[in-house]
């Protein structure tokens, strides 16, 4: 069985959909990703861009709530926040969910200059949650 991962942030917008992307792209056979925000925004079309780059579209993701996630009851196994450590400290504690844990990485709505300059950062930003999801995989898949 599939074990459930919600990956959070603070609008929906970006890192925790690109996080969720990688994990069900990389490991759909163990892990089945979700995402959520503190505050949802609008999914940021630079994190868009750069998923379609890698072949992942992510245009028709909705953005949602982590409270709504809450009160929804379901279960995840692990709760992963992909903010800063202030952020992820106003994450709720879910029931159920055996393991929290935190993968800080920068915020490309906060990203300046051109658009091929914030572009260039969001590929960053990208590959560096590719680069972290495989090693949740690597990881957990060997610890079976």
């Amino acid at each position: 069985m599939r074990k459930k991962v919600l990956f959070i942030c603070v609008h929906n917008s970006a890192r925790s959909q690109m996080a969720e992307a990688w994990l069900n792209l990389l490991c759909p056979d163990h892990f089945e990703a979700h995402s959520a925000g503190l505050e949802p925004g609008v999914l940021n079309p630079l994190a868009i861009e750069a998923m379609r780059e890698v072949g992942a579209d992510i245009s028709g993701k909705k953005v949602q709530a982590v409270f709504d996630v809450l009160k929804s009851g379901e279960i995840f196994s692990y709760a992963i926040t992909v903010c800063d450590e202030t952020s992820a400290e106003c994450c709720p504690v879910f029931p159920g969910v055996t393991t929290r844990l935190h993968w800080s990485f920068p915020d490309p709505a906060a990203l300046t200059g051109s658009h091929q300059k914030r572009l260039d950062g969001v590929r960053k930003i990208r590959d560096l949650i590719r680069a972290r999801v495989e090693t949740f995989c690597d990881e957990m898949c060997s610890a079976k």
